[in-house]
């Protein structure tokens, strides 16, 4: 920790404002370019992204930003499971997710199973994996309904929650 930085003991740290990218306009757009963004480069990460959206725009020839909205509505989980000790036992407690919480791991999930698909250039992966995600399918898909799987499997241990 460095010399002389505050830390505060109570109350929470105010969140930082993003500001909105120049292209779309949107604060959802510059929170995927920050996500999709490695080793600071946000140049690149910016190009990726705008790449990805022309390539989405070519496909569908609907609006990209509509486009990216919806499948992100379609990736983000409304529950996920907690692990919590109860006596000797660790119990899966289903909890519902926060709205901020929602987005962020709609955005991580997307990224990640964008950066594992087999296309060539991330711009590729990155659009496929979001036409995927319009359509229901794909890897980010997948994991929230494993996600919400494994929370209605663990529903008797909802009274848990705290």
């Amino acid at each position: 920790m460095k010399e002389g930085s505050i830390v505060p003991r109570r109350g929470n740290v105010p969140k930082r404002e993003i500001l909105p990218d120049p292209m779309y306009n949107s604060v959802l757009v510059t929170k995927l370019i920050n996500s999709i963004m490695l080793d600071g480069k946000k140049g690149v990460a910016q190009k990726v992204v705008y790449d990805a959206f022309d390539i989405i725009k070519q496909k569908t020839d609907r609006n990209p930003l509509e486009v990216f909205t919806e499948a992100l509505n379609n990736i983000m989980p409304s529950l996920e499971v907690k692990a919590r000790r109860v006596g000797g036992a660790t119990y899966q407690v289903p909890i519902e997710v926060r709205p901020d919480r929602r987005q962020t791991l709609g955005l991580r999930w997307l990224t990640s199973y964008a950066r594992k698909r087999n296309e060539k250039t991330m711009k590729e992966r990155l659009s496929g994996e979001i036409l995927d995600a319009l359509n229901n399918t794909g890897g980010a898909v997948k994991k929230r309904e494993d996600t919400h799987k494994m929370a209605e499997s663990n529903k008797a241990f909802a009274h848990y929650r705290w």
